[in-house]
């Protein structure tokens, strides 16, 4: 089978990566592959690599920070959110060994700050998540099923606003989260997923809260993970945990989470985390608790997947690493060029 995209894939023990998109004033900030590294004590970091030519990467530094993490966690929750608002290029990380988040300044690679949510917030367990937009930061704190509210503050620094309770219609644990305007979208370990409107800061449920259509339909053994939206604010995006590839869409048009639809293929095993092109035309989807990365082609007028292709095997998998996790694209124009992926 032809395979037209071209995969390009490293080996970092990290649970999360991004990539610096460059526009307005901070276009000064270089592009960077950037990765949490989770690491627990004595020592973590963040690590930012830049991209040579043929596409390898190359690490440029390692900024180290405050806390610590812990070296797992759900595939969803992304530990790392990147800000580039015109007047300022941050990286927020979290370490959820130390309930922190901390704030570096991509011009100057120097840590900017770092914050705490109340007392009661923990995600010691199965981690932080994080997704924000130019105004504040959110945290889910997956153990204590909280998601706290930062406040963006010049020099990538951070302070707490507030937490909001949350849980999954059957008690599940908050997972991934993903921002667009004056929403954000939840999803929760038992199938449910949730919209907020942030319009004020704090989340405040839309009242949408639902069990995903895969997972009814498969009695609980599949649920939506990681999450990604469409740039017209029309489609929600649903990665799911499953034993075969499915992926769900929801129209969020109407400003909710209407039910979702289901596409299944059989090409591989699980779909926790999925990443759109940057022209919308395909959608990246990490197999991890595969070997491989596939790639199916959206419709973004109808909102609809058709099947594209999958990677070969990837190297090493099983005898030096266990899961495909975080994943981001090699180019922020056209179809991506492909994406990098992190083993854990």
């Amino acid at each position: 089978m032809k395979r037209p995209l071209e995969f390009s894939l490293f080996r970092a023990m990290a649970l999360i990566v991004c990539i610096l998109a460059i526009s307005g004033l901070a276009a000064a900030a270089p592009p960077y592959v950037i990765t949490n590294d989770d690491a627990t004590f004595p020592f973590t970091g963040v690590s930012f690599f830049s991209q040579a030519q043929n596409g390898q990467l190359v690490l440029q530094q390692q900024v180290a920070t405050i806390g610590t993490g812990i070296g797992g966690g759900f595939f969803g929750a992304n530990r790392i959110s990147v800000l580039n608002s015109g007047n300022q290029s941050c990286v927020f990380a979290s370490e959820a060994g130390t309930h922190d988040i901390v704030g570096i300044n991509v011009n100057t690679l120097a840590l900017g700050g770092s914050a705490s949510g109340s007392d009661s917030d923990d995600g010691s367990g199965n981690g932080i998540g994080l997704a924000g937009n130019t105004q504040n930061l959110y945290a889910s704190f997956v153990d204590s099923n909280t998601i706290g509210t930062f406040q963006v503050l010049g020099g990538c620094g951070l302070t707490f606003i507030g937490d909001t309770a949350v849980s999954g219609l059957e008690g599940g644990f908050i997972n991934g989260m993903a921002v667009h305007g004056n929403m954000l979208i939840a999803t929760y370990t038992d199938g449910t997923i949730e919209s907020f409107d942030i319009s004020g800061g704090t989340p405040v449920s839309h009242g949408d809260k639902q069990i995903s259509t895969a997972t009814l339909k498969a009695k609980g053994a599949t649920y939506p993970n990681s999450i990604d939206i469409t740039s017209d604010g029309r489609f929600a995006i649903f990665g799911d945990t499953a034993t075969s590839l499915s992926v769900e869409i929801s129209d969020i048009s109407s400003g909710k989470l209407a039910k979702t639809k289901v596409f299944s293929f059989t090409t591989s095993i699980s779909a926790s985390n999925v990443i759109l092109s940057p022209d919308e035309t395909i959608l990246y989807v990490v197999n991890s608790q595969g070997d491989a990365v596939s790639a199916l082609f959206f419709n973004k007028t109808q909102g609809r997947l058709s099947a594209g292709c999958t990677s070969n095997p990837i190297r090493g998998y099983s005898k030096n690493w266990s899961y495909l996790v975080g994943v981001t694209l090699v180019s922020q124009s056209g179809n991506g060029g492909g994406v990098y992926v992190t083993e854990f």
